[in-house]
């Protein structure tokens, strides 16, 4: 089997590793966490990777994007490159990731074009109000009402564990119009300006102290009628699409490579009695069952967007996507803090930190993301049930004494 590049993706390669090497001090540093809008050095980074087609690359250039066609190889090379380069990969936030291919397969022309092209550049932020205190795990229960007065909607209610809620422009909010409705009907997906008057952000700070997420509140919030992706009550559809999108930026293989490349590059830099921690056989080893995780976490990304291509169902190969990459980007920064020994467990400011604090902050945001997006529970009932075809769980029955 010849595994090796044919001589056309081969000249490729070459086109990104000379954009590499003439253009790789233009990128901004890639942040160890927290949560901040995009920097200008940012913003024209990324102007500068859609350009080459290295981001954006098969959005319409009439939506701002490079407007390629699909390339699964060149999109492997892209993300090889710049990974092996420590190049930042361009914005994948809940705008560009989620909402973007949400508009793109569901959205109205005028949506896209409002919209998209502002997202990509990190003009525009969002974020997702989904879950709310009593609708987590179990979305469709959520309570979030929407009225109509004349042409508005007013909106009234409370979501929870919105993620950058604090520093975006604009949510995309799921929303109960119909009461009366069976749970899963009756909801609308709306875009919503988030200077909005009657909404009150509270953020909550997670266990890496920073605020990621937030509590939002809806005291009869204004929004026209308008402004509603899909038909009115059949948001839910709309909803699992964008969720679609956000299982797979929470199992973005290449981002998991990056780490996995960290890994290997702090095995070489750390040393004990001055000899480097990669000529140790156990950590060697441990890294070693990573590397082929990754590697058939690629292969399967690979299995995913051809069937995606094809317009063909991938089944079980999706539905593990998010479950399996959570867990394993916990076990790579576990790992990392395992390296580092003593200097692992520290946090904050510190004079022998390493990379700033980044193994730690990822170790802890990563056990969160294990429940973020559909727990692991879930999904592998999801897994089980969707994708195996096995038997729901029983519901145990309540006796009288209990209803």
């Amino acid at each position: 089997m010849d595994l090796e590049y044919s001589p056309q993706y081969k000249d490729f390669q070459n086109e990104v590793r000379a954009f590499v090497e003439a253009h790789g001090h233009r990128s901004p540093p890639r942040s160890g966490g927290g949560v901040s809008r995009p920097s200008q050095q940012m913003k024209d980074w990324q102007a500068l990777l859609i350009e080459q087609g290295y981001a954006a690359r098969i959005i319409p250039r009439e939506y701002g994007g490079y407007g390629a066609e699909p390339d699964i190889l060149k999109t492997v090379i892209i993300a090889e490159e710049l990974n092996k380069a420590g190049l930042h990969r361009g914005l994948a936030n809940q705008g560009v990731t989620m909402l973007v291919p949400t508009l793109l397969e569901l959205g109205t022309e005028e949506q896209r074009q409002r919209w998209i092209a502002p997202t990509l550049r990190g003009d525009i932020m969002w974020c997702q109000g989904y879950s709310e205190p009593g609708a987590g795990s179990d979305l469709a229960s959520l309570r979030t009402s929407a009225t109509e007065d004349g042409d508005d909607f007013i909106i009234n209610g409370h979501k929870i564990w919105t993620s950058s809620a604090q520093v975006t422009d604009m949510m995309f909010v799921l929303v109960r119009t119909e009461p009366d409705a069976p749970k899963h009907h009756g909801i609308s997906y709306l875009l919503l300006p988030m200077d909005s008057p009657g909404i009150e952000i509270r953020p909550l700070v997670s266990m890496t102290g920073e605020p990621e997420f937030n509590e939002v509140f809806f005291t009869d919030v204004r929004l026209k009628r308008d402004q509603i992706v899909g038909r009115r009550g059949e948001g839910w559809q709309v909803a699992n699409a964008t969720l679609k999108h956000e299982r797979g930026m929470l199992g973005d293989p290449d981002r998991t490579a990056r780490q996995l490349l960290g890994l290997i590059d702090c095995l070489r830099t750390e040393t004990v009695n001055g000899e480097a921690l990669i000529e140790n056989p156990v950590y060697r080893d441990r890294v070693l069952r990573l590397q082929a995780r990754v590697k058939a976490m690629q292969y399967n990304s690979l299995r995913v967007l051809t069937c995606n291509l094809k317009g063909e169902d991938p089944g079980v190969a999706r539905l593990i996507v998010k479950l399996n990459a959570t867990i394993l980007n916990n076990e790579i920064a576990e790992t990392a803090i395992d390296i580092l020994g003593e200097a692992g467990v520290l946090y904050g400011d510190s004079a022998y930190l390493r990379r700033e604090g980044m193994w730690q902050y990822n170790y802890m945001y990563s056990l969160g993301l294990i429940i973020g997006g559909g727990t692991s529970q879930i999904q592998k009932n999801i897994i089980a049930e969707r994708g195996l075809g096995m038997p729901r769980e029983p519901k145990p029955k309540l006796n009288a004494a209990a209803r």
